[in-house]
């Protein structure tokens, strides 16, 4: 057996390789931006070819710098951003266009039709999901409905569909698969049988003839090809999930929260599927081959680190997302200044895809630093937003949370979390999680890993951010944050 499994992170902005030694150290890791691309407002597209060929140069990169071969590598797994959709020729494996990014809010009157008079819930129970333009199913219905070519392939039963793991499994394999916690993210997936549903396809318009099997999370599904001749391809997690697992979130009432483009926060609610009255998605967190699939609540928030990058590139206010916690902290609060980053609507715990984002409390007083700092809290506000919907569906009031993603390096953030939630948030010593969760199932496949207990035990803590705001300043500023959503939903008619 080798030495190190691999990971291969395709993300919203960029693709990496990691790869993973026995003790859950990352021994090597490259990395490669991809372009954002939109078409007009609301329309977000990758170019699935440009992030083929990253896919491929990073897993080479991640070798050289240990000076290792595929006969090093046990298993290799993948994790991915969810709910991002493609098609593809089966006959030649090119992509037909750009793929359809999660944050994209094109399909806004599609879900509004096919809720039709039961509204946005008419899925959930079968799902777990609303009809929002978040997922994938609507996607490809857009997508067939808008070019006569696609429709017509789709009957002649050359069309393939694919989120991100789907594609990159098709290019390293040549398998047509997706994972249990992809599928739950598409609107086309019963969450009991975990199985493509016929009357879900038929009311969302989706052909069957267009989907890939869909396989457990941990499991060999078969040899790769170069840049990885031969290493067992033996895990896919989309990307929040894989955080979970990463962040060995094994045992039910466990909790993590991811802060990267977006924010997410999964509860692990075991082998029972938990549907959700507060606006929470019910979803796979991950199932072992031969197991039973364990589930997942999760608040999804679409702009979290995104929101600094809109300062930085649209805006102009700092040159790097760093220089955003220097600025923030040239003023002692936000100056009654609030940032709802509604760009593509609200998601968890509203849904609310006709709200844009506002900017509230402004006076001449406010100044730069104040919108620094108040793009930082939206970000805690929103898992606030999310933890008591969470809460309210699950009965279990969370002592600590666990967190990761790029963001969780600002203390002054995790300080404000912790704060704004007044529970304690734990930073683990090893932030890669979703690498981690993608290399875990797959080593576990192999028996690279004998155990959960063994991934468990590689878990190490950093810090822990205690609260420390006045309970009446932290109610405060939670109700100003509350006026500001308000003032964000119904601006678009």
């Amino acid at each position: 057996m080798g030495s190190y499994v691999a990971a291969i992170d395709q993300g919203t902005t960029s693709s990496r390789c990691a790869l993973i030694d026995h003790h859950g150290a990352i021994v090597a890791m490259a990395q490669r931006e991809h372009r954002q691309i939109y078409p007009q407002p609301g329309w977000v597209e990758h170019d699935p070819v440009e992030i083929r060929s990253n896919v491929t140069d990073v897993i080479g990169e991640a070798l050289d710098q240990i000076d290792a071969s595929p006969a090093d590598i046990s298993a290799v797994g993948v994790t991915n951003q969810r709910e991002t959709t493609l098609l593809w020729s089966r006959k030649t494996g090119e992509p037909f266009g750009n793929a359809v990014v999660w944050q994209d809010v094109r399909t806004a009157e599609l879900c509004r039709e096919l809720g039709g008079d039961a509204g946005a819930d008419r899925f959930r129970d079968q799902t777990g999901l609303p009809l929002a333009t978040y997922f994938a199913g609507p996607k490809i219905r857009w997508l067939l409905d808008h070019d006569a070519e696609l429709r017509a392939r789709a009957n002649d039963g050359d069309l393939a569909f694919g989120t991100m793991d789907t594609w990159v499994a098709w290019n390293l394999t040549g398998e047509h698969v997706t994972d249990v916690t992809n599928a739950s993210r598409t609107l086309l997936m019963d969450l009991e049988t975990l199985s493509w549903d016929d009357t879900l396809l038929d009311a969302v318009g989706v052909p069957r003839s267009l989907l890939p099997l869909i396989v457990p999370s941990s499991g060999v599904i078969a040899p790769s090809r170069d840049p990885l001749s031969d290493v067992l391809f033996a895990g896919i997690l989309g990307d929040q999930q894989a955080a979970l697992f990463g962040q060995a979130c094994f045992d039910p009432g466990t909790a993590k929260n991811t802060y990267g483009t977006g924010c997410f926060l999964l509860l692990n609610t075991g082998e029972q599927a938990v549907r959700s009255e507060n606006g929470m998605i019910t979803t796979v967190a991950y199932q072992r081959t031969g197991e039973p699939a364990h589930y997942a609540l999760e608040g999804s928030i679409a702009i979290a680190g995104a929101g600094v990058q809109w300062l930085r590139d649209n805006l102009r206010m700092i040159d790097s997302a760093e220089e955003i916690t220097d600025l923030a902290l040239e003023v002692e609060d936000n100056g009654g200044v609030y940032f709802v980053p509604a760009f593509s609507g609200l998601f968890a715990p509203w849904w609310r895809d006709d709200a844009r984002g506002v900017i509230t409390g402004l006076t001449r007083f406010a100044n730069r630093s104040h919108l620094a700092r108040a793009v930082l809290e939206s970000t805690a506000f929103q898992s606030r937003d999310v933890l008591e919907a969470m809460e309210a569906d699950s009965g279990v009031a969370l002592s600590r949370l666990k967190v990761d993603g790029g963001m969780v390096v600002n203390d002054l953030l995790m300080q404000f979390q912790a704060d704004m939630l007044d529970v304690d948030v734990v930073r683990p010593k090893i932030n890669e999680t979703t690498v981690l969760g993608a290399a875990y199932a797959a080593g576990l496949a192999v028996g690279f890993w004998e155990s959960l207990d063994e991934i468990a035990s590689h878990w190490e803590e950093d810090r822990t951010f205690t609260p420390e705001m006045d309970p009446a300043d932290r109610e405060l500023r939670y109700r100003e944050w509350r006026k500001a959503v308000d003032r964000s939903m119904g601006w678009v008619e």
